[in-house]
């Protein structure tokens, strides 16, 4: 009885660490603060009026809206109440062109569906290895021939008037290598370019170990982006971990959180589904 008591009032105190409940603990932890400060006379009488008058003059400059760094945004009307997503799952090969292929066809079946939103899983034109990256690599900036990956996606998204978060793909950028997630519009246009921020470094002896660090480069910065099903943030794969990313973009006034990934069968069974479960009910967004 004694450990279920605790669990229960462990989950009904960390309930209210989610982002929807944080501007409640700044008042309150200012209020105490202050009550806590010596008064000009120890009569306790005095004590609770000044403890009083202190509280009533905070929670009127309280400003709850400016209690976020930074703060939170009223998430914008979604363009659509209710679409369909398709979610491709692809067999990676070294053929790059087949795998280009692949994604088009998958991506056409899944707007044949009825998906006005698709998406394509990390690294679908390559396979997933330190040594394939920079072989197989585009210059997205430059497009074309130069990345015949993103090509594909910008004329399929426009043909067939859907957005795409197509997954990612390795990106060359002068001397760097980022592993990156482009969002099409229905279009054809790019609307965002996302490098994942996390890369996942693991070793775990006698069953995996990869360093994505050995040749890629950490993107810099979050991605939000406003599209014909609404606004959507970005991450890739190991970027689910971190809680914070998926706040931030709860802020932003996100409809919705997309993490292309390919995760490992060593730590994947663990964490895929469990991790994406945590940040929808942190942040109250699909």
């Amino acid at each position: 009885m004694k450990s279920a008591a605790l669990s229960a009032l462990l989950s009904s105190t960390l309930s209210y660490a989610s982002p929807l409940h944080l501007n409640l603990f700044r008042p309150a932890t200012a209020v105490l603060c202050r009550s806590l400060l010596p008064t000009s006379t120890p009569n306790p009488f005095h004590t609770q009026l000044r403890t009083a008058k202190i509280s009533a003059s905070m929670s009127s400059s309280f400003k709850p809206e400016q209690a976020r760094v930074p703060p939170a945004i009223p998430p914008p009307t979604p363009p659509l109440s209710k679409f369909k997503i398709g979610m491709c799952q692809l067999s990676v090969t070294a053929d790059k062109e087949r795998n280009i292929a692949h994604a088009r066809k998958a991506i056409e079946e899944a707007a044949e569906k009825g998906a006005q939103l698709v998406l394509l899983p990390e690294i679908w034109n390559s396979p997933y290895s330190n040594d394939s990256f920079p072989v197989y690599a585009e210059d997205i900036d430059a497009g074309g021939d130069a990345s015949p990956s993103t090509a594909m996606l910008s004329e399929v998204s426009h043909a067939l008037k859907i957005t795409i978060v197509g997954g990612s793909i390795p990106e060359r950028c002068g001397d760097k290598l980022y592993n990156t997630c482009c969002v099409f519009g229905s279009d054809g246009k790019l609307k965002a370019k996302h490098r994942k921020i996390h890369l996942f470094d693991i070793n775990i002896p006698g069953k995996i170990t990869f360093m994505e660090s050995k040749t890629l480069t950490a993107g810099g910065s979050p991605t939000i982006v406003d599209t014909e099903v609404g606004r959507i943030g970005i991450g890739i794969c190991y970027d689910i971990r971190f809680s914070e990313l998926a706040m931030l973009y709860a802020a932003r006034g996100a409809h919705l959180i997309c993490y292309p990934g390919a995760f490992n069968m060593t730590t994947g069974p663990l964490h895929w589904e469990l991790l994406q479960r945590a940040r929808a009910a942190d942040n109250q967004v699909p």
